[in-house]
């Protein structure tokens, strides 16, 4: 083939390129708009004030529009706001009665702490508010443990993201410490957080602003909300505020106006951000109800029922290989019903041939009488 004619059949039947081959894209969960990595707004409305928030979402908790977002599907490091996944996972699992002995692992944990001691002394329920209040990892992982393990918690913590089709958020651990591959999005932190808001012990948690914390010795000692502003800010509910070096600040929070709930979720805020938060806040009462949506905060998906195995049917029955327990009681009856047989038999043989035998016997003494004769 010719230079030309090979160029020419190259050019009609396309580059074979990866490119070429990959799967389409997937829309965007909640709206093509929300895949813009710039500020997505309704028309006929001032925009939200600035905020020195990289990604930012401020949703109507009732109806699960999306107001207004920046970047909203733009993956980030979560810091302690991945506390709220923690919480929503394990609250249905873990009695909150029940008493914990955290590990040294767990007492050993970097960064925020509330100070656990390896000693029997807490409650999961006092845990929890470790948790949600002080944001402490130490009470992360124990929660991890008391679940069966940091393996497992992350499994279902993992499980339950995609359950709630918060699907840019990766955890990697229970306190949301920095670890490569883990990550979430300022709509999927939206998303949890409103899940968590319709579960009301999550709600009991992160609305809490100090509490007794168990001690040893048989003591206590007080333990505070790290929330800001449910002391700062009318009708604020929580949910929880997060930092690290690499991930800077996030956060998220709910708060309730005249029967209606607004949610904000910013992340790498490079800043503070307490004073621009409630002004997202604001701006969201004031739109709510009054614009068209730029997006959804969509609804979890429904949980599959265990599959269940259908039951044999009652006209077949049981076969069980020769050696096993469940053989033997066949075997055996069998064997019965044969021994029987077979001496009904030898019975009936021994009894024909003593018969046989007397006849033959009569008949020669007989012949000798005649030969006699």
């Amino acid at each position: 083939m010719s230079t030309t004619a090979l160029l020419t059949a190259v050019t009609l039947a396309g580059p074979l390129t990866g490119a070429a081959l990959a799967a389409p894209t997937p829309p965007p969960v909640g709206g093509d708009s929300l895949g813009s990595r710039g500020l997505v707004k309704p028309a006929g409305i001032k925009a939200p004030p600035k905020t020195k928030a990289t990604s930012y979402v401020i949703a109507d908790h009732e109806t699960g529009q999306v107001l207004a977002a920046r970047n909203a599907h733009g993956r980030y490091l979560p810091a302690s706001t991945l506390k709220m996944l923690t919480a929503l996972t394990l609250i249905p699992k873990l009695d909150k009665d029940l008493t914990v002995k955290p590990s040294r692992n767990a007492v050993n944990q970097e960064g925020s702490a509330v100070g656990l001691r390896s000693t029997p002394i807490y409650k999961v329920d006092d845990l929890f508010k470790a948790l949600m209040m002080s944001s402490g990892n130490d009470a992360a992982m124990a929660l991890a443990e008391a679940n069966g393990g940091l393996d497992r918690t992350m499994a279902d913590m993992n499980a339950e993201a995609k359950r709630l089709q918060a699907n840019d958020t990766v955890a990697k651990t229970p306190s949301g410490l920095d670890k490569p591959g883990q990550s979430s999005s300022a709509y999927d932190l939206a998303l949890i957080a409103r899940a968590g808001l319709a579960n009301a012990e999550f709600r009991r948690y992160i609305s809490t602003k100090t509490a007794k914390f168990p001690a040893p010795k048989k003591k206590f000692y007080e333990i505070s909300n790290h929330n800001k502003l449910l002391w700062r800010y009318k009708g604020m509910i929580g949910v929880k505020n997060g930092w690290t070096s690499k991930a800077q600040g996030a956060f998220v929070g709910a708060a309730t106006r005249n029967g209606h709930t607004i949610i904000v979720a910013i992340m790498k805020h490079t800043g503070y951000f307490w004073n621009e938060v409630p002004e997202l806040l604001d701006w969201g009462f004031t739109a709510r109800g009054k614009v068209t949506p730029v997006g959804q905060l969509v609804d979890p998906l429904p949980v599959q029922a265990p599959v269940q195995q259908a039951a044999p049917l009652a006209s077949a029955p049981a076969v069980a290989p020769s050696g096993t327990s469940a053989a033997r009681p066949l075997l055996d009856h069998a064997a019965s019903e044969q021994t029987a047989t077979s001496r009904t038999l030898g019975s009936a043989v021994i009894g024909g041939g003593l018969l046989f035998g007397l006849i033959w016997l009569g008949y020669g003494i007989r012949r000798r009488r005649r030969s006699r004769l």
